[in-house]
């Protein structure tokens, strides 16, 4: 499974938003949304 597809499951059953999981990870909501369509991690 790609990652983008493993944190849109995760997100989806904690009931999280795109700005819910950065704060939570501290990392920006355009970092996520980059993480979620990214194929694979280099």
């Amino acid at each position: 499974m790609e990652i983008g597809g493993r944190i849109r499951e995760l997100r989806a059953a904690h009931a999280m938003s795109q700005d819910d999981l950065a704060a939570r990870v501290y990392v920006s909501r355009q970092t996520i949304s980059q993480w979620l369509t990214v194929t694979r991690l280099t």
